[in-house]
């Protein structure tokens, strides 16, 4: 990176109960490709790949990449052997990018450390080792104190209201 790009990358933290974490996380990848920086976001837990935002990041092209390494939903304490597996890969497949693009969005890491697939220190270290411009962004419910102490930026989504409540199931375009 250089010229106004260049300096210290921020770390901002995107949690609570409400919509709109991997959506805000979103908005800012599409903010930073405008401004010509490089964006990978690395999945925990999430599977699909036939969801809006996988779709656009091959429509976009070489700027943007979308590694899916979750297995889905958790249903137990701790996972299963291949949930905290799958869990241990988008780790490397972050360190390895972490390398090569401007900003880095483990999504639904802070909810993959909070259910056990990974530990917080492992996040920890990888922050504490990123390129120094280099700016990550971690979203899911439940946030780690240790990890809140260390963003820059930390916004709570917190949920007044939701379809579902009343009975409205996922919406293509809206919650994938």
């Amino acid at each position: 990176m250089s010229g106004e790009h260049a300096g210290r990358g921020r770390i901002l933290v995107f949690t609570g109960d409400g919509k709109g974490k991997t959506t805000a996380a979103l908005g800012l990848a599409l903010r930073a490709l405008g401004q010509g920086l490089r964006v990978c976001i690395v999945q925990f837990i999430k599977a699909r790949r036939d969801v809006g935002e996988v779709i656009a990041a091959k429509r976009i092209g070489e700027h943007f990449e979308i590694i899916t390494c979750g297995r889905g939903f958790v249903r137990t304490p701790g996972g299963t052997d291949e949930d905290r597996e799958a869990a241990k890969a988008g780790l490397e497949h972050a360190r390895r990018k972490a390398e090569q693009v401007d900003l880095l969005i483990l999504d639904e890491v802070l909810e993959a450390i909070h259910i056990g697939l990974i530990r917080e220190e492992d996040a920890r270290e990888l922050l504490a080792n990123k390129p120094p411009a280099l700016h990550v962004a971690l979203t899911g419910r439940n946030a780690q104190q240790g990890l809140i102490d260390l963003a820059d930026t930390v916004t709570r989504m917190d949920q007044i209201k939701h379809a579902y409540d009343a009975g409205t199931g996922p919406t293509c375009g809206i919650e994938f």
